[in-house]
């Protein structure tokens, strides 16, 4: 048995696909592309994957990240990279595959961009009132979690962001906890609607650039 790590991009139309339907149409994909993953043992036998902090539907990624277990002992990376890219969907492409050096449960940070678009308003007269919302010492959200709907302040938990204004609107960077709280990305909209809603834009969407571990080194 081979245990590897994938990371791949999902953007374009495959950002509507739900975490569970990526999971099984990651799975179908390596069914058609002729490789045998690991099943689990027991009365309800599944596939042996993983997918490290899923994003919510409409939030792309270039910086996927899929465990997975490979009957095989021998494999050339680069061909099952190709093969499995020959049989994926529209917007998902494997831009890598390699034996994983730690556990997933080592991230702690990820790397967003966001686009606010607005149809009434001029963007780039918007980036200093931004700029002074998100330099708060406090900004409190209401979420909802498994446990419920709670409110958190996202403050200390949102690293070196940065408005600035571009051809699409407003454009955000941020880095954000993912682990003990997880903040969607999604959260730095949803702050401006429930506390500054003459700031909020008519549209959002974000994209995942890059995922680190605790001290901000990159995770493989």
């Amino acid at each position: 048995m081979l245990k590897l790590r994938m990371r791949f991009e999902k953007t374009g139309r495959a950002v509507y696909i739900s975490h569970l339907d990526l999971m099984h149409t990651l799975q179908r994909v390596f069914l058609r592309a002729g490789y045998r993953l690991k099943y689990s043992e027991g009365f309800n036998p599944h596939p042996v994957v993983s997918i490290a902090v899923p994003l919510s539907v409409g939030c792309a990624s270039v910086c996927e990240i899929m465990d997975f277990s490979l009957l095989d002992e021998e494999v050339d990376f680069q061909k099952l990279r190709e093969d499995l890219n020959r049989s994926m969907p529209e917007g998902i492409t494997v831009t890598e595959i390699y034996v994983p050096e730690r556990k997933a449960s080592a991230i702690r940070w990820m790397k967003v961009t966001g686009i606010f678009e607005y149809d009434n308003k001029d963007a780039a007269a918007l980036v200093p009132a931004l700029t002074d919302f998100y330099a708060r010492p406090e900004i409190p959200v209401n979420r909802r979690t498994k446990r419920g709907e709670g409110v958190i302040d996202i403050v200390p938990h949102v690293r070196d962001l940065s408005v600035s204004a571009d051809a699409e609107g407003v454009r955000l960077t941020a880095t954000v906890s993912v682990n003990e709280p997880s903040i969607n990305p999604e959260l730095l909209a949803a702050a401006l609607r429930q506390n500054a809603p003459e700031l909020a834009p008519d549209f959002a969407k974000f994209t995942r650039l890059e995922v680190y571990d605790e001290t901000m080194e990159i995770f493989r």
